[in-house]
C-alpha cells in the first residue's frame, strides 16, 4: 500500500496536497460549528447548519470557502451577512493541512492535524469568551494521549516493534502533559501570590498541558514562554495602536480585573493567554522544533 501511495505521489505530486486541503477546508468549516456551538451547550451535530433567520441551509450553500465568495458573505434565504472569519478558518485549516502533509511524514502530518483543529477551536473561543472548554483542555490532553499511542511518528518513535513505539510516545505525551500543565501551574501561583490577585486561569493550565501531550515537553515549555514573548509583542504593538489612532486596540477580548469587558488595552486588563500558547506550540511543531530541541540537548550536556 505504501508503494502504491509513493508511485501516485510521484506521477501526480499535486494530489495529496489538493487532498489535504480540501479535507482541511471541511474540518474548517466544522470547526466553525463547534466554535459556535459549545460555548453555547449546544450540540454540533443536530440540528444541521442554518442561518440566523432560522432556514436551512442548502448543502450546495455550505461548500467551505467557495459557498461565502460565490454567495458574497450573505445568505441567500434572506441577505443577512455572514462573517468573513468563518471561510478565513476554512482557508487557515486548510493551509495548514497542507502544511502537515508537505512537511512531515504522514503519521506525524496526521497528528498535526489533530493539533491544528485543537488549538484553533480553543484560540477563538476563547477569544470570543475567555473560557477554554474542558472538550479541548481535558479531551485534548486525552487525544493527545490516544494519537502518540496510535501514531507514535508524531513525536518521532520508530521501532521494529510498534508496541515499543508506541509505549515511547505514550510516555513522551503523559509527560509533556504533565510539564506543561504543571509549568503554568506554577507560575500562575507564583504570580497570583506576587500581585495579590489571579494572574492566570486554570483553563490555560490544561491546555498547555493538552498541548504538551502533542508537542512534548520541549514543545511545552516553548510554547509557555514562546507565548509570553507573543503576548508581550501583542501588547507593545496595541498600545501604539491605541496611542496613535486614538481608537481601541483589536485582536482580543479585553477584561477589566472585576470581569467587565473593556476595550482599552493597559496594565491589570485581562487579556485571552489560550491563543498565544496555540501560536507557541503551532511555532514548534512546524518550524522550530529541531532548534528548540537541540537547545535542550546542549544544556543537559552541561550537567
Amino acid at each position: 500500500m505504501s508503494a502504491t501511495l509513493h508511485e501516485v505521489a510521484l506521477a501526480f505530486p499535486w494530489f495529496f496536497p489538493v487532498c489535504a486541503f480540501v479535507f482541511g477546508a471541511c474540518i474548517g468549516s466544522f470547526l466553525n460549528v463547534c466554535i459556535y456551538r459549545i460555548p453555547k451547550g449546544e450540540s454540533v451535530v443536530h440540528p444541521g447548519s442554518h442561518c440566523g433567520c432560522g432556514k436551512p441551509i442548502a448543502w450546495h450553500d455550505n461548500i467551505p470557502i467557495l459557498s461565502w465568495l460565490i454567495l458574497r458573505g450573505r445568505a441567500r434565504c434572506c441577505g443577512r451577512k455572514f462573517s468573513f472569519r468563518y471561510p478565513a478558518i476554512e482557508l487557515v485549516t486548510a493551509v495548514l493541512f497542507v502544511a502537515c502533509w508537505m512537511l512531515f511524514p504522514p503519521a506525524k502530518a496526521l497528528g498535526g492535524m489533530v493539533l491544528v483543529s485543537i488549538v484553533l477551536c480553543a484560540t477563538f473561543i476563547d477569544h470570543d469568551h475567555m473560557i477554554i472548554p474542558d472538550a479541548f483542555t481535558v479531551g485534548g490532553g486525552v487525544a493527545g494521549i490516544a494519537v502518540s499511542l496510535l501514531l507514535p511518528g508524531l513525536h518521532d518513535q520508530a521501532h521494529e516493534f510498534f508496541f515499543l513505539a508506541s509505549l515511547r510516545a505514550g510516555v513522551d505525551a503523559v509527560l509533556g502533559m504533565f510539564v506543561g500543565s504543571g509549568l503554568v501551574l506554577w507560575i500562575a501561583l507564583v504570580a497570583e501570590a506576587v500581585l495579590k490577585k489571579e494572574a492566570m486561569g486554570f483553563g490555560d493550565v490544561k491546555f498547555l498541558g493538552a498541548l504538551g501531550a502533542f508537542v512534548g515537553w520541549q514543545g511545552a515549555v516553548f510554547a509557555m514562554f514562546g507565548g509570553a514573548i507573543i503576548g508581550c509583542i501583542w501588547f507593545a504593538c496595541a498600545l501604539v495602536w491605541q496611542k496613535f489612532s486614538g481608537r481601541a486596540a483589536g485582536g482580543a477580548r479585553l477584561e477589566t480585573p472585576d470581569g467587565q469587558p473593556t476595550d482599552q488595552v493597559g496594565l491589570g486588563v485581562h487579556v485571552s493567554f489560550g491563543p498565544m500558547l496555540g501560536l507557541g506550540a503551532l511555532l514548534y511543531f512546524f518550524w522550530l522544533q529541531p532548534m528548540v530541541d537541540g537547545y535542550f540537548e546542549s544544556v543537559r550536556f552541561l550537567f
